[in-house]
């Protein structure tokens, strides 16, 4: 049968605090009768000793640790191993008690607000790092021809231009409506209906024609960007790619990159001559303008500023929705839900980042005398 494990009390000198002597076993088998017997004690100690215990556990150590801080108690007579068990029992209590004060709103908002400013600039600078591997890659194409994946690029323009010209289309036609519709209801109250020509015709090539195509373009294909190449990341397709020596900037992100650049100025011209022809469509029924009629004035009415300006822009917001979809493509770690993230942060950063790009050119235009 195995031992148990006992106590004893002393009294101490002159009636003062009395000594426990513990014995025996303090393993987890032998200490239930002994924990259920120091419970009972209720006179003051001054000295929990150790030295005629035998051997001693986590659990000993535990129930002993408690007891003498129950009871404002030094524990004496451990030997090494005991000391050792008891000190590190001594620093998990501590750490358990140790309760911080929950800081106030104001703290915790200021705190947040810090950790996304930190974590902005290190996404700032990981995207310019990104950015200029994207440079190298396509300075190592022009100087390689023969490393293009041609048949990768066309089949990205596939994807980005012919097979978004439905959605496009008729997303800019229903603008191209709404504007014109609407700018007749304000324009109405001048009797400057006519002017509704200049209106949908100057804002559809200048602004909302590019604008919508860029929006729809990174919802539609900077996401399809994120997703694939972060699917690649998950199941270690681009490390074996590094490993049988080809380049996966040149690979994956250099063809969607240029296939984005060539295609968004033809969607984005598209785009407004739908929105032109929208309105031209309302125009015809709503304001009594005959549909050639305001197609021709629409000749007369846009400078070929308009037109210039929209075609700069398209390929810098393609650049900026390519760059975004497959930089957060290539961050994806770890889980499938990775994959999901990444591609919802590429389109938020997109759109973000072109709307942000639009304002800086509406004020470039404007100081360069092309309002």
């Amino acid at each position: 049968m195995r031992e148990l494990a006992e106590y004893t009390l002393s009294e101490g000198d002159q009636g003062g605090a009395a000594t426990l002597a513990l014995r025996g076993p303090l393993r987890v088998y032998a200490i239930g009768k002994l924990e259920r017997d120091l419970e009972t004690i209720d006179q003051p100690l001054a000295k929990i000793d150790l030295s005629e215990i035998t051997e001693i556990d986590t659990t000993g150590a535990w129930v002993t640790t408690r007891f003498a801080a129950r009871h404002d108690a030094e524990i004496v007579g451990a030997d090494e191993n005991a000391t050792r068990l008891l000190k590190a029992v001594s620093q998990v209590d501590e750490e358990e008690t140790e309760t911080e004060a929950e800081p106030n709103v104001v703290v915790r908002s200021i705190s947040d607000v810090g950790d996304r400013i930190v974590a902005w600039g290190h996404g700032l600078v990981d995207i310019v790092t990104f950015l200029g591997a994207l440079m190298a890659a396509l300075g190592s194409v022009i100087r390689h021809p023969s490393r293009m994946r041609w048949t990768a690029m066309v089949h990205h323009m596939q994807y980005i231009g012919i097979n978004s010209l439905w959605i496009v289309g008729l997303m800019s036609f229903l603008i191209g409506i709404v504007i014109a519709q609407q700018g007749a209801v304000q324009l109405a109250q001048f009797g400057a209906e006519i002017y509704t020509i200049n209106l949908t015709g100057r804002l559809s090539m200048r602004e909302l024609g590019i604008l919508m195509t860029a929006i729809m373009v990174a919802g539609r294909s900077g996401s399809a960007f994120a997703a694939q190449i972060g699917t690649m990341q998950l199941t270690e397709e681009v490390d074996a790619m590094r490993t049988i020596g080809v380049a996966p900037m040149e690979t994956l992100v250099v063809p969607r990159v240029l296939a984005s650049m060539v295609m968004m100025p033809l969607l984005g011209f598209y785009s407004a001559v739908l929105a032109i022809v929208g309105g031209a469509f309302i125009s015809n029924f709503a304001l009594d303008i005959p549909f050639l009629t305001f197609l021709q004035r629409i000749q007369e009415v846009v400078p070929i500023t308009d037109v210039w300006v929209g075609l700069i822009k398209a390929p810098v917001f393609a650049l900026v929705i390519a760059l975004a979809g497959c930089y957060h493509g290539m961050q994806v770690k770890g889980n499938a839900e990775e994959v999901g993230l990444r591609t919802t942060q590429s389109v938020v950063t997109a759109i973000f980042t072109v709307i942000v790009i639009d304002a800086f050119f509406a004020i470039f235009f404007t100081e360069i005398g092309w309002a």
